[in-house]
Order: structure tokens, then sequence, then C-alpha cells
């Protein structure tokens, strides 16, 4: 249970009698415990809270809040007394609290800041150059540095100078241009005798990220090497900020949240689900679903094209649903498991041929064992052995081609610079409805052309 459900109730009580105990209550709980509480409190409640805690107390919690719930207590709070807790975040929070606030607001608490912390405001502007998701938007300046030439003792005095930093891990090692020349570990500094010269200490085969690059991308590397921050640098080499792990979480968090809505054929909402308005959601959800609802009428047609095999032999109309939808689910297995590939950067735009050939491999074995189950029912059911035959090649035919189309779609969709996520399973069970219909009834007809001739009326003749 949230915290904010526990002592809600009582802290509305004390801010009532008594508004000054509050800050000794929150002093006593963690900043996310502490944003779970105001998130609870109506709007004019939770701005009461805030101002009557120091700026440096509220910006943590307010760093917290989702974006609509600051926009919606910042405009209880004023713009002076937002500038004021805006000043004590991280340049990229302040960032980020600008941007959820709408633009008369936002330009309100910039002027206010302008005036309480003039650096903290040009800080801001200096990061709106920089593409909107890019490792220029998501770094802090707050870092720690130190000349090259120095110890290692040097290092650590640095560390203690600056408690206000984002991150500790690291001394970023730059020459007299502010270029970057090392990077040294806190363990390795530690673990160092204290006149060691900082370039001994310090890493040279440096990892490093461009502002405009895509946070995403920024995410997979700081994952791939294992690092908690990483430098942004300009084309010069010299330091912009760093990027950190905290930050890069909540990136993920983000991506990972719009490709599962993109692959249940929702279109990504920027709130969370209670924020999000009713008519937002028929929009983000009526164009995808008017989308698979159209595909489906290449269903009917595929078998009102069909329709004398199904008046000569109406079991075939049994089977329809059991074969299209597996064909879907398989399908649907092949897009998750290429698409998670593709993100995580296992899978290669030119690896398309290497996987196009162990999914036909995995359709043929995945195929024949469902087969073989299909052909067993069938006879249970006492439809016949030729027409179980059928069913069981259908079978075959109908999970290896799931498992090509589930897995190239996302090559195709990537070739054109497409998201791969909007080949999401409903899209493409979907498609692989129509053309299992297509792959059952033309089974159906060369292996029992001789029932379905005898079965149709005198003069009849089939498509």
């Amino acid at each position: 249970m949230r915290v904010g459900y526990l002592l809600g109730p009582e802290l509305r009580a004390i801010l009532r009698e008594n508004p000054e105990a509050v800050k000794g209550l929150l002093e006593e709980l963690h900043p996310e415990d502490i944003a779970d509480v105001v998130a609870e409190f109506p709007e004019a409640e939770a701005a009461k809270i805030l101002s009557g805690i120091a700026a440096e107390d509220a910006a943590t919690i307010f760093e917290r809040l989702e974006d609509d719930t600051q926009e919606a207590i910042a405009e209880e709070m004023g713009p002076e007394s937002v500038a004021h807790i805006a000043a004590e975040m991280a340049v990229d929070d302040r960032v980020e609290l600008l941007s959820a606030l709408d633009d008369e607001m936002s330009e309100a608490v910039l002027a206010k800041l302008e005036k309480v912390d003039p650096e903290a405001a040009v800080e801001v502007v200096e990061h709106e150059k920089w593409p909107e998701h890019s490792a220029g938007r998501l770094m802090t300046t707050d870092f720690i540095s130190v000349q090259a030439g120095l110890c290692v003792q040097d290092a650590i005095d640095a560390i203690r100078r600056a408690p206000e930093a984002e991150s500790v891990h690291y001394v970023y090692v730059l020459s007299a241009e502010r270029r970057l020349v090392g990077v040294a570990s806190l363990r390795d500094l530690l673990l160092a005798e204290a006149p060691t010269p900082i370039s001994e200490v310090s890493r040279v085969n440096l990892i490093a990220v461009a502002p405009t690059m895509d946070q995403e991308d920024v995410a997979k590397r700081l994952a791939k090497y294992d690092l908690v921050a990483l430098p942004v640098v300009d084309d010069a080499g010299k330091v912009l900020g760093i990027v950190t792990v905290d930050d890069v979480i909540d990136v993920l968090t983000e991506e990972q949240t719009e490709d599962v809505q993109k692959l249940g054929a929702v279109e990504p909402l920027e709130d969370t689900y209670f924020a999000t308005t009713f008519w937002t959601f028929i929009r983000k959800r009526a164009t995808w679903l008017m989308v698979l609802f159209v595909g489906e009428f290449f269903t009917s047609t595929a078998m009102r094209y069909y329709d004398q095999a199904l008046e000569a032999i109406t079991a075939l109309a049994f089977y329809v649903p059991l074969l299209v939808s597996t064909g879907g689910n398989s399908g649907g297995q092949s897009s998750s498991l290429i698409i998670r590939g593709m993100a995580v950067g296992e899978i290669k735009l030119r690896d398309w041929w290497r996987v196009l050939y162990r999914e036909l491999g995995q359709g043929a074995v995945l195929g024949v064992v469902l087969a073989v189950v299909g052909f067993i029912r069938v006879l249970l059911w006492k439809d016949g052995t030729q027409f179980a035959i059928v069913v069981a090649i259908t079978l075959v035919g109908i999970v290896m081609m799931g498992c090509v189309v589930g897995s190239m779609l996302p090559f195709a969709l990537r070739r054109f610079r497409l998201d791969p996520a909007t080949s999401s399973a409903p899209f493409i069970a979907s498609l692989v409805d129509v053309l299992g219909i297509v792959i059952y009834f033309n089974v159906a007809r060369f292996l029992m052309a001789d029932v379905i001739e005898a079965a149709m009326p005198k003069g009849g003749a089939a498509h």
C-alpha cells in the first residue's frame, strides 16, 4: 500500500491544527514517500505543505511528482514560490518541470528564476537548445572534475567540496581547455595513495555520448558498459555534463511503456492511466481499432471467396477460428521476440536472413507438434481421416507463415525508419487471419476436390 494512503488523513489534521509541525514530520520520511503523501492531497493543501518547508526540501519532493500533479500544484503556489523550488533542483529536473507547465506559467517561473538564481535560469536556456529526448536534455551539469596533472588527494578534496553533485562515483579529468582526458572511479581513488598522480588511476579508454544522441541509445550504452554515469561531450571533446543511471531508469521505463502500449495497438499515452482524459483514450484507441476492423474485412472477403467450398463441406467452418488464431498466436510470439531483441540491440537490421532461417525452422517444428494434436482431435470428432490430414497440413503451413510474417514485419518497418513496435500483435493477427484462411481452403480444395465436387449442386462450380 502506498504511504500516501496511510499518512494522508494524519497529515491533513496536522496541517489544519499546526502547519509548522509538518516539516518535522516530513523530515522522518523518504522524499519518495513524501511525494506519495503530497500526491494524495488536493492541490491547494499540497501547495501549503510545500510552501511550509525549505525550498531545498520541497525540491526533492516536487521533482518526484507526476507532470500533471506538478502543473496543478504550481498553479496554486504561484511563479515566485515555484521559482525558488526550481532553483534547488538539478538542471535536468528543472527543465523537465518547466516543460510540464503550460507556456504562460513556464515563462512566468523562468522570469522569476532569473531574479532568484540567474545562473540556474541560464542553465535552463542552455539545456532547452538540445532536442527533446536527447542526452543534452537528460544531462546534469552538477558533476565533479579535476585538472589533469593533479593527484589523488586533490580529487578526493574535490568530492568533499561538492556535496550537491549529482553523482560522486566518478571524477572526470579535464585538460586546461576542459576536454575530457580521463575518468577515475571513486573506488580507485580510495584504494590509491594520496600523492599518486591522477593520471595513474584514471581510465583513458573513454566512453562518452554526444548531446544530440537519443535518450534510448544513451540508456543502452550505459547498460552495455555497466556504468552509473556517462559524460556528455561536444564535438571538440569538452564535457557539457553527465547522464546518471537514475535518469536512465526513468527513460527505460518511459520507452518500455510506449512499446507495450504500441504492442497492444494503442497510441502511446503522454500521461498516466488515470490522468488521461476519457476522450484522449477514445482518440488513442479508436484509430488502431478502426484499422484492425477494416483489416478484418479482408478476412470476410476471403471467407466469401470460398463460400461454395463451405457450402459443400460445412465442417470446414468449424475449424476456421482454431486455425487462424493459431497463426496469430505464433506470429505474435515471433514479433514480440524480434521487437524486444531490436530494442535491446541484440538483433540488427542486417540479421534478417538469420532470423528468417531460424523462424522457418521453428515454425516447421512447432507446426508439426500442433499438427499431431490437431490430427488426433479431428479424428476424435469423427470428421474423417482425409479431413484430419487437411487440418494437420494447414496447421504446419499457418504456423510457419505466422512465424515468418511476425518476425519479418518488424524488419520491414525498421527498414523504412518506422517503430517496429507498431507491428503489434493485433495487427499481425489480422494479417495472418487472411493468409491463414487462404492456406486452409486451398489445402482443402486440393486434397478434398472430389468430396467438394460431389457435394456441390448440379451445375455448380468451385471458384
